[in-house]
């Protein structure tokens, strides 16, 4: 089997998820699919290279405030269950009226957890409801806990089609709207997009430069057709704007730049990014953008021309020229921007950069892609050619 590549942008992303969390190193290798000896490698080269910048805690240490943490979380919502039973739970009050004050509890704590407080039996319990568990109950709780499990491990961003792969991946199949049904029931709703903000793009003169993607995002192979796209990030300091560059056949972001100005050198260290992490074809890689001035610039054709990249643009003001760029945007801005609030350039910098590496091109499930992630995509697609 080929040996997996890890880009240096994902290998100091992975680093600094072990470095500036409580999260132990197993932990995160297990969440971003790295063996525990290579992320272990990875954070002690770190470490060597920056004896200044030590841990504040060891990774014992790490384990054991996450297992307090949550220690912590759970004697706060039984102490809120104790509080609303107005003495229901004492020793000597019938076990029925507690049976009925967990069940006006039902859907804000788990029956688990309830049933384990008022120190009852969950058998019981269900025995008083008068409603047998049936083996079809039983299968459609179970698979309701895995929903529940893979949605927020989804970060609450995938909707019930992604829920359904991920069940398919991890051998759990079943019928879509059952999963849909399911997500109803306890309330589980994917994150929802926002109205726009400033203008990125600004319309020039593409002289007589062709259309070579005609609203085609897809190859054959990776590094043929890339496509790149502007947006922009709100902080409390002011913008950050990201520049991208997308592979069309692995769907995966290969190269990307941020700052707080939007002149060309953004999208020329977007594609140079792409270049030195081996994405380029020299005399046969085309970049299709939209017609917006840095892209259009001189400075941008020299760069293309050195690296031997054929230039594609879409029509003045045809959002759909350009769809797949713009639907990775939209997709950024929903499953993450639209969800945090940044303090500064420099945190909505680092948390993109960590979105992009460990969540978008190494976790989540591409629908273009049968389900699986950009490098999975990249990895399967090296192998099978390699192998041939």
């Amino acid at each position: 089997m080929t040996r997996k590549k890890f880009s240096p942008e994902f290998k100091a992303e992975a680093v600094r998820a072990v470095i500036e969390s409580s999260r132990t190193v197993a932990e995160v290798a297990r969440d971003h699919g790295i063996g525990s000896e290579t992320l272990r490698n990875w954070v002690n080269a770190y470490r060597r290279d920056h004896p200044d910048e030590l841990p504040e805690i060891s990774e014992p240490e790490r384990a054991e405030l996450a297992r307090l943490r949550k220690e912590v979380r759970e004697l706060k919502a039984e102490r809120e269950f104790l509080g609303k039973s107005g003495g229901l739970l004492r020793q000597r009050v019938p076990v029925t009226a507690k049976y009925a004050f967990i069940n006006s509890e039902e859907g804000n704590y788990s029956i688990r957890s309830m049933c384990r407080w008022a120190r009852v039996s969950r058998a019981g319990y269900y025995e008083w409801l008068n409603r047998p568990v049936s083996v079809t109950q039983r299968w459609r709780d179970e698979l309701g806990d895995i929903i529940e499990v893979l949605f927020a491990d989804s970060d609450a961003t995938y909707g019930y089609r992604r829920i359904h792969a991920a069940l398919v991946r991890a051998g759990r199949p079943c019928d879509p709207q059952t999963v849909r049904a399911i997500m109803a029931e306890r309330g589980l709703v994917a994150c929802q997009p926002r109205r726009s903000g400033p203008r990125t793009t600004i319309p020039a003169d593409a002289k007589d430069l062709p259309d070579l993607v005609n609203r085609d995002f897809t190859a054959d192979e990776p590094g043929l057709k890339l496509v790149g796209d502007i947006t922009y990030i709100p902080t409390w300091q002011g913008w950050v704007y990201l520049a991208t560059v997308l592979d069309c056949c692995t769907k995966k972001v290969v190269g990307y730049a941020m700052a707080e100005h939007m002149r060309t050198e953004l999208v020329t260290d977007a594609l140079a990014m792409a270049i030195s992490n081996g994405h380029i074809r020299s005399g046969e890689t085309i970049f299709h953008s939209d017609r917006g001035t840095q892209y259009m610039s001189a400075e941008f054709a020299e760069f293309t021309r050195a690296a031997g990249i054929v230039r594609s643009v879409g029509r003045t003001g045809i959002c759909y020229d350009n769809a797949w760029a713009e639907s990775f945007n939209a997709t950024l801005k929903v499953e993450r921007v639209h969800r945090a609030v940044y303090p500064t350039r420099r945190h909505a910098i680092r948390d993109i950069a960590r979105y992009i590496e460990l969540r978008y091109n190494q976790k989540r499930l591409h629908s273009a892609l049968q389900y699986r992630t950009p490098n999975e995509a990249e990895q399967d697609w090296y192998e099978t050619n390699k192998a041939a």
